[in-house]
């Protein structure tokens, strides 16, 4: 085997101290670049993370906003059904108060103050007769005038007691009850509604003549009222 001459050997030698210090670099450079990546993968991993974490408080967050708002919503309408509630009681029992105070109501023109439980008793009375019940009703005037003798509806409850018997075909009392009306309260309007009613109990009882007469009163009594020119209207008629 040939040994190499010395030049040759001088060359060798030379390319390896030339080449082996630019391989041990090329090895640094690339675990530097690798540990770079790692760091890159490490950091993006991180952020991520960062990123999926700061998402999941942001959606509870909301969740915990929105279970706040139902909160509220039901508060809020919990105040507006307890304020209704207060003012429902408030109106109720002003009305309350209000039907045990007297009361100021116009009857025939007139102010008058009249109780509540009295209110009440005429106006039960009053549409007893409206439905036909006239018995009932006439018990209810009876008993009516009897408890406020001194009422302002005092006339009104006497008319509609005689109106009640008339309507039972009971003329004596009708006429009885209708006489405390033109006796009581003759500047009352059902005054002569009362004298024309007894005029027709008197046909009725076919005593002409008294109910002539009664015709006859009630026109010069009180001319200008309604039942006046039925008056005349009857009379023209017994003639």
């Amino acid at each position: 085997m040939l040994k190499p001459s010395r030049p040759v050997l001088a060359a060798a030698l030379l390319a390896a101290l030339v080449i082996l210090p630019l391989q041990s670099r090329a090895g640094l450079f690339d675990d530097d670049e690798a540990r770079k990546a790692i760091l890159d993968v490490r950091n993006n991993k991180a952020d991520k993370a960062s990123v999926l974490e700061l998402s999941g408080q942001i959606d509870a967050l909301r969740q915990e906003i929105a279970r706040l708002r139902g909160q509220v919503e039901v508060l809020t309408n919990d105040v507006s059904s307890l304020q209704q509630r207060q003012k429902d009681f408030y109106v109720d029992h002003d009305n309350r108060l209000r039907k045990l105070e007297p009361q100021k109501v116009v009857v025939d023109g007139k102010e008058a103050v009249i109780e509540p439980a009295e209110q009440q008793a005429y106006d039960a009375a009053l549409e007893k007769f409206k439905a036909g019940e006239y018995k009932p009703a006439s018990a209810a005037f009876s008993g009516f005038l009897q408890r406020y003798p001194k009422s302002a509806y005092a006339a009104a409850a006497q008319y509609w007691l005689g109106s009640a018997f008339y309507a039972q075909r009971d003329y004596r009392h009708a006429i009885s009850a209708q006489s405390q009306v033109v006796k009581h309260h003759a500047e009352s309007p059902q005054a002569p509604e009362a004298m024309l009613n007894i005029a027709s109990c008197y046909l009725e009882l076919k005593d002409r003549m008294t109910a002539k007469k009664t015709l006859e009163r009630l026109v010069a009594r009180y001319p200008q009222s309604e039942a006046a020119k039925t008056a005349k209207e009857r009379l023209a008629a017994l003639k």
